[in-house]
């Protein structure tokens, strides 16, 4: 901060004028902004021939902008927090002396839009600690106060299309791991778990964070309390060092920058290039225990509700988290509940193989990277898979039945952290019988240890089991065995290979599976190749697998040059090749893909691309109720063009087109949907899929509809009302929900669901729920 400081006059969120102590705003225009959209194609392909990397093009003479840093052999900065024995008051205000005592962080640098160049607004931030907390403060300047962008008041929200200060941490130094804490202007919170440098998150951890903030004429503040008994770390340590990154996102002008630089193709939690931050000493988590009980009372009824659980019930049950070590933390659960769990979205599905529904219910989803194997997607590669292709481990196969119809969870344990150079992840639960199914237990065993640095490798161990008395004396189970690596011996290179096998009391023959990928990025190529073998009798019974009985073999070239365009960030000129072959080597499933995407300044983005298809049938394929495929080999192609308008505007949306071939047919897709955001307050979200499809023996269409209103009273009070429309089963699905965070992870739940089969005309299932919960800290 400056040395020279000046006094101001400012308001708070209530509207009341407080005193500033701060530095004036640097505040030159983001370069670029100006001009519009227009694209100077002949400098395009200049650029795109010479395949001249960003950092060169920042260097032309003549490009106008300020001096810029070479972003990726930056020196990485350190600072130190500052001890106090008189903490902050937690008031967004920043005005108390210890502020002024500690050490101001500045000289954000830009990653988007102009990578490398100084921040067009200043940022400065502090952090102080006490016995019990670490405390955050920043002041973010801005030339144009009353132009920051809320998108949300709820926790969690939308952080891409917001204004936003952020903090990660990286609390065991160990460059891959940490918490992530983003705030907007609101005082909105989004806390996040961190894994694997930057693979994965965990959205719905929570930790009893206290946030306020203040717009002021100047811009805002905020300042943040974090509890130590919230973090993990390693107390034995005297003197702590931490892994630091500190993000300043200007959504009006697509800025991001940081403190410790990073290029546009990174995001915070890339704890591999952050900073440090020093000074603690003296810290510890304290007991570390919180119990959180629940009061349910809920009226069920639908020809989808069991005899058992239909009319009006009353259920309670409870969670434990307690810090067993510094490291490794154990969650149990009692009469696990779900309730207040938002419904899944409607898919439309014009393949022959199974969807992929993710996990919603936070006992599972937190946590979650520790337990992830499989086609994990790498952030920035582009990989040709992801784990809705193939994961060994999906946890809505315990308590929901394959349509997601809930089957009760009597209990469970789950204990992860880190504990002798390993990162591990024990699970167990104990489900009820229920729809047909006996009662079951569920074992999960997973370990990594880190290598080299920023590698890793690892095994895990997956057990279901059938329990009690109604299995009929026969052993029911299912285990499975998984060994992999993430290893990344350049900075640019990651090569991740896996192995893993199933064991099923019925099955003896190919239950082995296995990949290996290869992955180049750097600021100009994205390069990558897979290979991939599935068992036709590989069945992972707690997993999911879209296709068994294959071997892929995956490729793909891309480039990413920043040309000197106006208005444009980047563009990505690319080619993917895919091939699916059965074990016997016959090709089942051909892709070839060239694509083209445009990146602008604002944020928003255009792509197009053609794809050229073959697909070898078997076995009919039913696509509706009106068109069934017949066997036979078919070669086709379809192309498709897609636009998303900008972020961080009252009205946004995007739209895709798709037409083309499908199988001896033809395929018209129209999708898309429109976000209205008058306020901080309201949105409404509005989206549509619609599919027309000819085939030889008729036409179809399948639809799916859906709208959403979200309305937020305050950070802590919420109300929400979700509606779809499934064209293909005829139903029409409600669910509308209202949340009172009353105390820090302590809430008041208010839910209603129905499912109407408009064909029958009438209602299978309809649903009203009220959940009451109090996290108690010791």
């Amino acid at each position: 901060m400056c040395s020279q400081r000046r006094k101001s006059r400012r308001r708070t969120a209530a509207g009341a004028e407080l005193e500033l102590n701060g530095s004036p705003p640097s505040s030159p225009r983001a370069p670029g902004t100006a001009g519009g959209y227009g694209l100077h194609f002949a400098q395009l392909i200049l650029v795109l021939a010479s395949g001249a990397p960003a950092a060169a093009i920042a260097q032309e003479p003549g490009r106008e902008g300020p001096a810029r840093i070479a972003v990726e052999s930056a020196p990485r900065p350190t600072a130190a927090a500052l001890r106090t024995d008189a903490p902050p008051t937690v008031d967004g205000r920043l005005d108390e002396p210890v502020w002024q005592q500690a050490q101001p962080l500045t000289g954000f640098v830009q990653s988007r839009p102009d990578t490398g160049a100084p921040a067009t607004e200043n940022t400065v931030v502090y952090f102080v600690y006490d016995d019990r907390a670490l405390y955050i403060g920043a002041i973010c300047h801005d030339s144009e106060p009353d132009r920051y962008f809320i998108s949300s008041l709820k926790q969690d929200f939308n952080s891409g299309s917001s204004d936003v200060f952020g903090v990660a941490l990286d609390t065991y130094l160990d460059r891959r791991n940490g918490f992530m804490f983003l705030v907007n202007p609101g005082g909105a919170l989004k806390d996040v778990q961190l894994f694997d440098d930057s693979r994965s998150e965990n959205q719905a951890w929570e930790g009893p964070i206290r946030v306020e903030t203040a717009r002021h004429d100047e811009g805002w503040t905020v300042e943040i309390e974090i509890p130590f008994s919230t973090l993990r770390f390693n107390p034995s340590e005297e003197d702590q060092t931490w892994g630091l990154q500190i993000l300043r996102r200007i959504r009006r002008k697509a800025e991001d920058t940081f403190w410790a630089p990073l290029d546009r193709r990174d995001q915070i939690h890339k704890m591999s290039k952050a900073g440090t931050l020093t000074g603690f000493r003296g810290v510890g988590p304290g007991l570390n225990l919180r119990v959180k009980p629940y009061a349910l009372a809920q009226d069920q009824t639908g020809t989808l509700i069991d005899e058992g659980r239909a009319g009006t019930q009353a259920d309670i049950g409870f969670d434990v988290k307690y810090g067993v070590t510094p490291g490794l933390t154990l969650d149990l659960t009692y009469n696990t509940d779900f309730a207040q769990v938002e419904v899944d979205q409607e898919q439309v599905n014009l393949t022959r193989f199974p969807l992929f529904f993710p996990e919603k219910r936070d006992f599972f989803v937190e946590n979650s990277g520790t337990f992830a194997f499989g086609d994990q997607s790498e952030r920035s590669y582009r990989t040709g898979v992801s784990l809705r292709d193939f994961t060994l481990f999906h946890s809505r196969r315990i308590g929901l039945t394959g349509r997601g119809e809930p089957i009760p969870i009597l209990g469970g344990a789950r204990l992860t952290g880190r504990t002798g150079g390993f990162e591990v992840g024990l699970m167990n639960l104990q489900t009820r019988s229920g729809r047909g199914l006996p009662a079951e237990n569920f074992s999960v065993m997973r370990a990594r240890r880190s290598v080299f640095g920023t590698s890793d490798v690892g095994a895990i161990f997956i057990n279901r089991e059938a329990t009690g008395s109604d299995i009929g004396g026969h052993p029911d189970f299912n285990r499975n065995v998984g060994f992999d690596a993430n290893l990344r011996p350049l900075p640019s290179l990651l090569f991740a290979p896996f192995l893993a096998w199933t064991d099923s009391p019925d099955t003896d023959g190919n239950t082995l599976a296995g990949r290996m990928w290869v992955g180049w990025r750097d600021e100009l190529w994205d390069v990558s190749a897979l290979w991939r073998h599935v068992g036709e009798d590989f069945n992972p019974t707690v997993g999911f697998v879209r296709r068994r009985d294959i071997r892929q073999s995956y490729a793909t070239v891309g480039l990413h040059p920043r040309p000197p365009v106006p208005g444009v960030q980047e563009v990505n000129p690319y080619i993917e090749i895919d091939h699916i072959q059965d074990l016997e080597s016959v090709l089942v499933t051909r892709r070839r893909t060239a694509g083209f995407g445009i990146s602008f300044l604002n944020g928003s983005g255009l792509s197009v691309d053609y794809t050229d298809r073959f697909e070898l049938l078997r076995e009919p394929f039913r696509v509706s109720s009106d068109g069934t495929l017949p066997i036979g080999r078919y070669n086709f192609g379809s192309g498709s063009v897609q636009y998303r308008s900008a972020p961080g505007r009252a009205l946004t949306g995007f739209v895709r087109v798709e037409r083309g071939g499908f199988f001896d047919g033809t395929l018209t897709s129209l999708s898309g949907g429109l976000m209205w955001r008058p306020n901080h307050h309201l949105s409404v979200d509005v989206s549509a899929n619609h599919n027309d499809i000819s085939l030889p023996d008729g036409e179809f269409t399948a639809d799916v509809f859906g709208g959403r209103v979200d309305y937020g009273f305050s950070t802590k009070v919420f109300a929400s009302a979700f509606v779809q429309y499934n064209a293909a089963e005829d139903q029409f699905v409600t669910n509308v929900r209202f949340n009172y965070l009353y105390s820090p992870l302590s809430d008041i739940f208010l839910v209603y669901t129905e499912r109407r089969d408009l064909d029958a005309g009438m209602t299978v299932e309809r649903v009203f729920a009220a959940k009451v919960s109090k996290s108690i800290g010791f």
